[in-house]
């Protein structure tokens, strides 16, 4: 098996432990993983729980297809994340529930929607900045997510949900995985007074851990 069908499996496989474990539903939601010379994208309209290896999106350097089915509408959020993290091997874009349930909240700092409240949330996500409302499609939201890319490898879109770049696929799911508990965290303890980690223990972490 060439390591682009090993690929394929593995956004297959992957994407319906996303979707069996609720953390996308319907249509919603989708992958991206860079190759060599172009990308693998996850089909418009596709549900994560049964997704085709076959019909995968392959996409040239240009983002041009030349195979499978149309992409998801969404690739230039993938482009925007790529463009702005040139090491990342992998994007994945969720509507998950609690993450987008704090995209639809008012929010007092836009440069960091979730406090540090554990040691995994900045190792894994760092600081996560809300791109504010635009229309899916909009162009003014590409640049808006191009503006933070480069600084931020997790992004938060606005009465939308999580766009979050890894340097393989695995680490992309892991660090989504964990802004979602960490946005179900956040809300569970609204109301609560709570203790997050302090500015020194955040920046141990990411003295040791790296992170944005």
């Amino acid at each position: 098996m060439t390591n682009e069908n090993k690929l394929r499996e593995q956004i297959c496989q992957l994407s319906a432990s996303l979707f069996e474990r609720g953390l996308t539903f319907g249509a919603s939601g989708n992958i991206s993983v860079r190759l060599d010379n172009g990308w693998l994208m996850t089909p418009t309209g596709s549900s994560m729980g049964n997704l085709d290896p076959a019909r995968l999106s392959r996409l040239d350097r240009d983002g041009n297809l030349m195979s499978g089915d149309k992409p998801t509408k969404e690739a230039f959020l993938h482009q925007c994340m790529y463009d702005g993290q040139p090491t990342a091997r992998a994007v994945v874009h969720l509507h998950s529930s609690y993450s987008a349930a704090v995209s639809c909240m008012e929010c007092d700092c836009a440069q960091n929607v979730l406090p540090p409240l554990t040691p995994y949330f900045v190792m894994r996500v760092g600081s996560l900045p809300l791109v504010p409302y635009y229309p899916p499609g909009d162009v003014n939201l590409a640049k808006a997510v191009k503006e933070l890319a480069g600084d931020h490898h997790a992004v938060l879109l606005a009465n939308h949900g999580p766009v979050v770049a890894g340097d393989s696929l695995e680490n992309a799911i892991y660090a989504t995985e964990e802004l979602e508990e960490t946005a179900k965290l956040f809300l569970l303890l609204q109301g609560q007074k709570t203790r997050p980690l302090t500015d020194d223990q955040v920046a141990h972490l990411k003295s040791k851990f790296g992170g944005n």
